[in-house]
């Protein structure tokens, strides 16, 4: 597999000393920050790409070893629903839908605070370095650099702006009056789904996928690997990686 070829990163000697639970203040990026004209787009998925890891796991993981759900019945299903991803057979509709029960019966300043201790605990340890030089290339390069991932945006908000990324397609929770219903806003940005979601941004924001890149490790991307200018497939998956080296996509890995 390529090694992607990347300037050494500067690295603060203090970088790797856990943070403190103040730096990760729960903030969503904007839904669509001001528009960019004519510039080229680089997309990347999050999930096992700018994290080795995926944070919807992640998240199940931190709610049982805080006692706030029951560890044994939860870990179970959210073990279940995370092979069915990988296999490419997740109900993304069933999935929300048990993402999204803890959410709805808590407050938000709770659930602000819970994201600060998983962003510190669980989160940052994650972050991949090479993920987060290739996202500064792109800035440096001058292009525009979407997150666009089927986990939720509660999840993902800050994550994001900790990646410096302003735009963010995610899976969309509905509130009301402050607090998370448990219902979905927009359709699931998952597998076509995505494919949906920048469709529409696209438009909004009079962009155009040409000269585009897309990163990503999973076989549940291919619709929208395959409508970009340059597929890149990035630690991938089995199914993904012969896909990729069967119609010659660049390979290349972050770990």
């Amino acid at each position: 597999m390529e090694a992607i070829d990347l300037p050494a990163p500067i690295l603060d000697p203090n970088a790797r000393r856990l943070p403190s639970i103040e730096r990760y203040r729960y903030a969503s990026p904007p839904l669509y920050p001001p528009e960019e004209r004519s510039v080229r787009l680089a997309l990347f998925d999050l999930d096992n790409t700018l994290l080795a890891g995926d944070s919807d796991h992640a998240w199940g993981e931190f709610l049982c070893q805080r006692g706030l759900v029951d560890a044994e019945a939860y870990r179970a299903r959210n073990d279940a629903f995370y092979q069915d991803y990988l296999a490419g057979a997740l109900d993304v509709l069933e999935y929300q839908n048990f993402c999204q029960e803890l959410l709805g019966r808590s407050e938000m300043p709770q659930l602000q605070q819970w994201h600060a201790e998983f962003m510190r605990d669980h989160i940052e340890p994650i972050v991949l370095a090479k993920g987060e030089a290739l996202v500064r290339q792109h800035h440096e390069a001058g292009d525009r650099v979407v997150i666009i991932t089927a986990t939720n945006r509660f999840i993902t908000g800050p994550i994001a702006k900790r990646l410096g990324v302003d735009t963010l397609l995610a899976t969309e929770c509905e509130m009301q009056e402050g607090r998370y219903t448990g219902r979905l806003t927009d359709v699931p940005c998952f597998q076509e789904g995505k494919v949906t979601r920048i469709e529409r941004w696209l438009m909004e924001n009079d962009q155009s996928l040409d000269d585009s890149y897309f990163y990503s490790d999973s076989r549940n991307d291919l619709p929208l690997l395959e409508r970009v200018s340059h597929p890149v497939a990035v630690d991938p998956d089995p199914t993904l990686k012969g896909i990729a080296e069967q119609r010659g996509w660049r390979i290349i890995s972050l770990r």
